[in-house]
């Protein structure tokens, strides 16, 4: 029952926006070790207090039970989250981010495991593309050309 909720919840979700779909798919195709460092990239950049408001509660309890100052998610935590999780938590991180997100490519990258998966290509392309179709920005204390 709970897999075919995260399913309808990944199809749902498909139809608004495929990323956080696709970033759900490739979680759930990743080993555990993986699967903590996607979480982990995805937490980083996320409030204590905005991650009380995703998925229950889940990533706050997460993040606290691995200690906040030096956030590394422990596989058996990563193996408690399910595809719909991943795409709540992909939601609200595309309302605080956009960079947490470029931060998946360098994870996905790295990892000859998701080289031959479907996902992982489809979804290394939608985070080019966005990647480049977002302006730069210049001409500020944070800009990285300088």
């Amino acid at each position: 029952m709970k897999q075919e909720l995260a399913s309808k919840q990944v199809e749902t979700a498909v139809t608004e926006d495929p990323l956080p779909a696709l970033v759900a798919q490739v979680y759930e195709e990743a080993p555990l070790a993986l699967r903590s460092r996607l979480l982990e990239q995805l937490l980083k950049p996320l409030s204590l207090l905005s991650l009380a408001a995703v998925a229950n509660g889940l990533f706050a309890r997460i993040t606290l039970s691995n200690g906040w100052s030096q956030l590394q998610v422990k596989a058996e935590d990563a193996s408690q989250v399910n595809a719909g999780d991943v795409i709540a938590l992909v939601h609200h991180v595309q309302q605080v981010s956009a960079q947490a997100l470029l931060g998946l490519s360098k994870v996905i990258s790295a990892s000859p495991v998701l080289a031959g998966s479907a996902a992982a290509a489809m979804l290394l392309t939608v985070l080019t593309k966005q990647a480049m179709q977002r302006s730069p920005v210049v001409d500020n204390d944070f800009d990285p050309i300088v």
